[in-house]
């Protein structure tokens, strides 16, 4: 297995420099910001000096694009596509899951009455 899939020992941080993040994910720096304006998701926030400051979140989703791209051999559109339905997917199972609140609350309120 890719050494970046396996469970890498990612330092506890609020925030990681795109240095950092070049390190752990082994991915250059100039390619972490070409996926940056390929991948809306991937937007990491931005320090005072206008440096680039990535969460873990950021972090996990880098290390996901560099799998598909490198590993399972996607390419930039099929990336884009997979993450479209995998949040098609999550918003799915939420709405479902509100559902099942929304009932389960109803039927305590039919008992409090």
């Amino acid at each position: 297995m890719e050494p970046a899939l396996q469970k890498r020992i990612i330092p506890e941080k609020l925030f990681y420099k795109i240095g950092e993040v070049s390190e752990i994910a082994h991915v250059e720096s100039y390619v972490l910001r070409y996926w940056e304006s390929e991948f809306p998701f991937l937007k990491p926030r931005k320090n005072k000096a206008g440096q680039r400051v990535y969460t873990k979140n950021n972090l996990e989703l880098i290390l996901q694009i560099k799998n598909l791209l490198y590993n399972e051999k996607y390419t930039i559109a099929g990336v884009k596509e997979k993450f479209k339905n995998d949040s098609l997917k999550k918003k799915t199972v939420g709405i479902e899951t509100i559902e099942e609140i929304k009932k389960k609350l109803k039927g305590i309120l039919k008992i409090l009455k």
